[in-house]
């Protein structure tokens, strides 16, 4: 009996109603057995859930923590319920993780929503992975989710392949100085110019950007960031761009919430496509997360 054999033996990816279709890719990424939580919603918001009578050794959830206060009273609850039914270990596959982004207390009585929910997690799985955790202060995920396998991987290496298929003469822009780092990674994979702009910020949703003088002439701008909310930035980003007449300004992102009416301020800013990782469910979602999730869940499997 093979190794990959006794592992897929021995363990069960289980994925929730709303996310089954990425957790589907990523089990069979794997090479693991796979079924879908059957959950029930009352009235009254509680929820029911039933998971498989029998559960084997391993058990890996697959949920991504967008819109967290729904999904994590459920997640907790199939945590508790899959060791009662015979899970020895505990997985956590989050393509996106909540409240990592406050790490640090600005005034008195605030609370450090990281290390809440970083230990509220540790409690339950031995080990989590995510993609592009939204990270300030510290450098590891470990320290934010102090558990056996804290894993925070990136989306740089299939976003340089999509724009490498899919865009001619690509130019890299990152909408602020955060993200230079990222798209330094991006472009390095095959070679791809770049940029970044600077972003100053008034409050939550009001930003002014510039970028840097180049010959934007003719080519095609790709903005590439880790996570999209308001596009405020991705927007003011575009606008900057557009007197410079490229060819045609694009925009992918890891993470992609666009609330309100972003989508449409992006579009009117002169952005021709918008595209996503698959982190998030959304109608931008195009390039796909499950063969990375599952090269590094097989890894940890091996040590």
């Amino acid at each position: 009996m093979t190794k990959d054999t006794h592992i897929s033996e021995n363990a069960i990816v289980i994925g929730f109603p709303e996310y089954s279709t990425q957790a589907k890719a990523f089990a069979l990424a794997a090479g693991l057995p796979y079924t879908t939580i059957k959950l029930h919603r009352f009235p009254d918001a509680e929820s029911k859930l039933l998971l498989p009578e029998k559960l084997p050794k391993h058990v890996i959830l697959y949920c991504s923590l967008d819109r967290p206060n729904d999904k994590l009273i459920e997640l907790i609850l199939a945590a508790s319920g899959a060791r009662t039914l015979g899970a020895q270990s505990l997985s956590l596959i989050a393509p996106y993780l909540c409240y990592m982004r406050q790490d640090k207390a600005f005034q008195a009585g605030e609370v450090i929503s990281q290390k809440v929910i970083g230990k509220l997690l540790a409690d339950y799985f031995d080990t989590v992975i995510t993609v592009d955790a939204h990270l300030h202060r510290i450098h590891s995920l470990s320290e934010a989710i102090p558990t056996k396998h804290a894993i925070n991987i990136t989306a740089t290496n299939p976003i340089a392949h999509f724009i490498q298929q899919h865009v001619d003469r690509p130019y890299l822009m990152g909408p602020d100085g955060e993200s230079q780092q990222w798209v330094e990674d991006i472009a390095t994979h095959f070679k791809m110019d770049y940029g970044v702009a600077l972003k100053e910020r008034y409050g939550d949703r009001e930003v002014r950007v510039s970028v840097p003088e180049g010959n934007y002439k003719g080519r095609n701008i790709v903005l590439v960031d880790d996570i999209a909310s308001t596009g405020k930035t991705l927007t003011g980003a575009a606008k900057a761009l557009n007197q410079y007449h490229p060819a045609s300004i694009s925009v992918l992102v890891t993470h992609a919430f666009f609330v309100d009416d972003a989508m449409t301020q992006l579009e009117e800013a002169g952005i021709e496509n918008i595209w996503s990782c698959d982190s998030i469910v959304h109608k931008t979602n195009t390039v796909k997360l499950a063969n990375i999730l599952a090269e590094h869940f097989k890894s940890v499997l091996d040590n």
